[in-house]
């Protein structure tokens, strides 16, 4: 039976939207195992494979690519549920066929609702990525293109089938019934899966590299949060203010709500080797004429790092052809700065900055974070961020500090066991033998005189005596080697 135009253009798009969702599931189930992996970042299946600031990147990375991230380390992928409901559509759309139901118009009704649920949810994504990310990912692209195929070919299967009227009964309600039963257990199988098999990432909060102190005796800290609560938990944060990773996780910290759980504190950690003698290569030009900025304007520091986070990109870019050209800028948007930075005071701070660094063993990164001095791991900035600082703030609450566990004594040395199978007393507890019983030192032995030479072939025997040695002083034959007499 040849299926009609439209129901080719719902299996179709269906296809599209199976295999683009399922990338970006597969992308993002990689990154459970807290590396760093390539994405697949095309409209060709499994080309287009790579790392970085792409459009795929920032959005696997947002908050807005998964849901109950504060439950599941990274959350539920929401291209997860997207591929079922896809593989659910494929489903329908062939048992219309098979059934002969392509021109019922409750059956094609139900179709054309089934899609619609896929093409929402892409205007809603494609909204939140063009206002919210300012860019777009090239297999949420596809994805939104194969939900606008379902869509339009079960509509217009739909207006068909009440048009054309046919004569058979439509579908019943026990039917339609059993149908959106089905489609529940599509997504909810899969869902339930994933929850089941996702590790447990609970295990690493709290291991990594934690602050013994958090004091500021350079009184070079950044206050980030100036109407922070009082019940507010304290951390510090390490970051560049030209940081591209740095702007993300603000902007990932402040999508999650949590910010406003946090006094946070900011250390300066400019990636310039004009100011950084821990960097033999800038990463980040005009690094350190922005962070003189930042502690030159006092109150005003949220200010300046708010401004430098949104024109980090060309400051970076003009700094590269002129290096002067970071301190035109910053002076230029905040003019009373101008005579403070690049002064004596302001590279003194800044110095000092990097100094309280050097003297808590931060290593050469940024962003990091440490919440009442238990460091966010790397690994959970970005995907794990709801997940792992709800609970270290949640542990916070509870008066529970988390942190490695502290080092096991070692056992002590097992003692080795006689031939008896008992066990010797210790040397402290040995009696020593009273001077009667200890056996007398034997004489010392007498001086060696020559041997007899060693027998190396069979023609010699070790019955023959030695030569004399030479004069003047002859001595007497030595006795035959073995023959056991006194010498």
């Amino acid at each position: 039976m040849r299926p009609p135009t439209w129901l080719i253009v719902v299996l179709v798009g269906a296809l599209i939207g199976i295999v683009f969702a399922g990338l970006s599931t597969y992308d993002f189930v990689q990154h459970l195992d807290r590396q760093v992996h390539s994405l697949h970042c095309s409209f060709i299946p499994g080309m287009g494979a790579g790392a970085g600031e792409s459009g795929c990147q920032v959005a696997m990375m947002s908050t807005y690519s998964s849901v109950f991230r504060s439950r599941v380390w990274g959350g539920i992928p929401i291209s997860l549920p997207a591929m079922a409901v896809f593989a659910f559509i494929a489903f329908y759309g062939l048992d219309l066929l098979l059934t002969r139901r392509t021109n019922d118009r409750r059956a094609t009704w139900f179709l054309a609702l089934a899609c619609g649920l896929p093409a929402f949810a892409s205007i809603a994504m494609l909204t939140i990525s063009l206002a919210k990310l300012g860019t777009v990912c090239k297999l949420c692209v596809a994805i939104y293109v194969a939900s606008a195929m379902v869509l339009t070919g079960a509509i217009i299967g739909w207006r068909k089938a009440v048009k054309l009227q046919a004569p058979e009964p439509p579908a019943t309600n026990r039917f339609l019934g059993i149908m959106f039963g089905v489609g529940v257990a599509f997504v909810a199988v899969p869902i339930l899966l994933y929850l089941a098999l996702a590790p447990d990432h609970s295990k690493f909060l709290g291991t990594c590299d934690n602050l013994t102190k958090s004091d500021d005796p350079y009184g070079v800290m950044i206050h980030m949060d100036r109407n922070a609560s009082a019940n507010a938990v304290p951390a510090i944060e390490i970051l560049d203010p030209l940081c591209p990773a740095c702007k993300a996780f603000e902007d990932r910290l402040d999508s999650s709500g949590l910010g406003d759980r946090l006094d946070r504190k900011a250390i300066l950690f400019p990636l310039d080797k004009e100011c950084n003698w821990m960097i033999s290569e800038t990463t980040h030009p005009g690094a350190c004429t922005v962070s003189e900025a930042v502690l030159c304007a006092g109150d005003r520091a949220p200010d300046v790092l708010k401004w430098a986070f949104e024109v980090q990109e060309s400051v970076r870019e003009e700094t590269k052809k002129d290096p002067a050209a970071a301190g035109r800028m910053v002076k230029q948007r905040f003019p009373e700065l101008a005579s403070c930075i690049g002064s004596a005071d302001a590279r003194s701070k800044l110095n000092k900055s990097m100094r309280w660094a050097v003297n808590h063993n931060i290593r050469v990164l940024t962003p990091q974070l440490f919440v009442d001095n238990v460091k966010l791991c790397d690994e959970d900035v970005d995907l794990g961020l709801e997940y792992a600082l709800s609970r270290i703030i949640d542990a916070h609450d509870r008066g529970v500090r988390l942190g490695p566990p502290p080092a096991e004594m070692p056992p002590p040395p097992a003692m080795p066991e006689n031939q008896h199978g008992t066990t010797p007393p210790s040397p402290e507890k040995k009696k020593a033998k009273p001077a009667a019983d200890e056996p007398k030192p034997l004489p010392p032995a007498p001086a060696p005189v020559d041997e007899p030479k060693p027998v190396t072939t069979p023609t010699e025997t070790s019955d023959k005596p030695a030569p004399p040695p030479p004069p003047p002083e002859p001595l007497p034959p030595e006795e035959p080697a073995g023959s056991g007499g006194p010498p």
